[in-house]
């Protein structure tokens, strides 16, 4: 048993040293074999590194020698560009040159023109001056030949330049009437004789007075009352004039204010039927009477407005329109008026294609300023256009209002239509009166501003005012000439007269040649 215990610890230290002598063997054959792979690894760095140094030093070379042929190139390319500059500008020294030459020349040539003209400007004012004298020798001998001075050739010569003007003028304006003539008047005649014939309205004609007949003349005395009384309450109550005079059996009620006034004839009419005339009966009347009378005016602006066709009207409105049924103008119900006006506006503007409603409503509407003219400062358009403005009136009809006088111009188709519906009511004959005194005065007054005219013979005013003929010299005035003198003469009455409608300005020329056989 020892002797295998030794062996097999000989065995093991055998095998520990023979493994320690392989190990030590292989770490060295490792370094060996580590420090041959170093030895290569440098070598080969040396061999990268001096084929790197080569490698640069050829690219060096390389890049030299670029740009030595670079720098060559850019040398040469210089030097062809400072050959060319230089060229360039030999040229342009050599230009300059010619051109210094030239103006050398052409001052030399300048020089003797200015010479030249200098001489020739002597020539001139001496030829100026010798041309003058013929000049002034010739109007002399012209002078002597015609009979005229100067200054009378020149009118002379004016007043032909005229002539000829007007006659253009003349020409033009004959070319546009006819042509307009031509384009509207039948037209306008088919329209306002349809309006005409579909529309007639009764008027009666009203003054600013009435008239209460009495029973007998004992009641003037109890109209008067103790001292005056009771006519001073009933004047005071109602702002109207109680006329007594001398008329048997009447009274007359006088004032501005129709309303005033129809609330007066209704009072004392009631006062007269029933008998107890005293101060607190007669306030009890007119106040009853008031009151009668505003439902009258409501009555009737709500009769105008369905007569005419007009609906959605604010009731402040309509009552304004009822106030117009005691309105007149030269003896014509303003009411009935304006209700022909509205129908006359809706047949036109029906014809036309126009709106008719809005046409009727602005016809209707046109003269509602003069309902209380009385009673506010201004003309019965401005008020009327204020009216509809606070009423939210439509834009058309408020211009219709503003323009319907021709205070201002009309914009728009149904304004049209109202100034020339507005214009066949009121000038229609019968449709209105006026004083006598102012009637003649207005005829007169037409023939003196035709008379005014140089070359009228003789003017005659005919159709009521409507029309005014007037002879003129023909001698004188030439055809051409009595066009501008008709629409002087139409100017100078529009300035100068106020009038209702329009007038016919009518001027007539005629030749007559008169012979007597013996």
């Amino acid at each position: 048993m020892p002797s295998y215990f030794l062996f097999y610890l000989i065995a093991a230290i055998i095998v520990i040293v023979c493994s320690a002598v392989a190990f030590f063997l292989g770490v060295s054959y490792r370094r060996r074999v580590a420090e041959g792979e170093l030895g290569s690894a440098e070598e080969e760095a040396k061999r990268i590194v001096g084929e790197a140094v080569k490698s640069t030093e050829s690219k060096k070379k390389e890049v030299l020698l670029e740009a030595k042929d670079e720098a060559h190139k850019i040398r040469n390319e210089a030097d062809k560009e400072i050959r060319e500059r230089r060229n360039e500008v030999q040229r342009q020294e050599r230009r300059i040159q010619q051109k210094e030459e030239n103006l050398d020349r052409k001052m030399e040539q300048l020089e003797t023109k200015e010479e030249t003209l200098a001489k020739k400007l002597s020539d001139a004012d001496t030829r100026l001056s010798e041309s003058e004298e013929i000049k002034k020798h010739q109007f002399e001998m012209l002078e002597r030949i015609s009979g005229f001075t100067v200054d009378q050739a020149k009118e002379y010569m004016l007043q032909n330049l005229e002539n000829e003007l007007v006659y253009e003028k003349a020409v033009k304006i004959k070319e546009y009437e006819q042509q307009l003539k031509e384009e509207s008047e039948q037209k306008a005649r088919e329209l306002i004789s349809l309006a005409i014939q579909k529309c007639a309205a009764d008027h009666v004609a009203e003054a600013t007075v009435s008239v209460v007949p009495l029973p007998n003349d004992e009641m003037k005395g109890r109209i008067i009352g103790r001292e005056g009384r009771n006519i001073r309450a009933l004047e005071t109550l109602t702002g109207v004039d109680l006329i007594i005079d001398d008329t048997p059996e009447a009274i007359t009620l006088s004032s501005f204010d129709p309303v005033r006034r129809e609330v007066a004839r209704i009072s004392l009419e009631r006062l007269i039927s029933d008998g107890r005339i005293h101060p607190a009966r007669i306030e009890e009347m007119v106040e009853k009477a008031k009151k009668e009378v505003e439902n009258i005016i409501k009555q009737e602006g709500e009769r105008a407005v369905i007569e005419a066709g007009v609906h959605g009207m604010h009731h402040e409105l309509i009552k304004l329109i009822g106030r117009l049924h005691y309105r007149t103008s030269y003896g014509q119900n303003i009411l009935d008026h304006s209700l022909e006006v509205s129908h006359l506006c809706a047949v036109m503007a029906s014809e036309l294609g126009v709106d008719p409603v809005m046409a009727r409503r602005a016809g209707l509407l046109h003269d509602i300023g003069k309902a209380i003219d009385h009673e506010v400062e201004g003309s019965h358009v401005e008020i009327g256009v204020e009216i509809a403005k606070k009423y939210k009136e439509h834009a058309d009809v408020i211009h219709a209002i503003e323009a319907h006088h021709g205070d201002v111009e009309a914009h728009t188709v149904i304004a049209c239509l109202v100034q020339s519906a507005d214009a066949i009511s009121a000038a229609r004959p019968g449709a209105r009166r006026e004083n006598l005194d102012n009637y003649i005065h207005r005829l007169e007054k037409l023939e003196e501003i035709a008379n005014s005219f140089e070359g009228v013979e003789k003017s005659f005013a005919i159709q009521a005012g409507r029309e005014v003929r007037i002879m003129v010299k023909p001698d004188i005035v030439d055809d051409n000439s009595i066009v501008l003198m008709a629409r002087e003469i139409v100017s100078k009455i529009e300035k100068e007269l106020d009038y209702p409608g329009q007038i016919k300005v009518h001027v007539i020329r005629e030749n007559r040649a008169i012979e007597y056989a013996k």
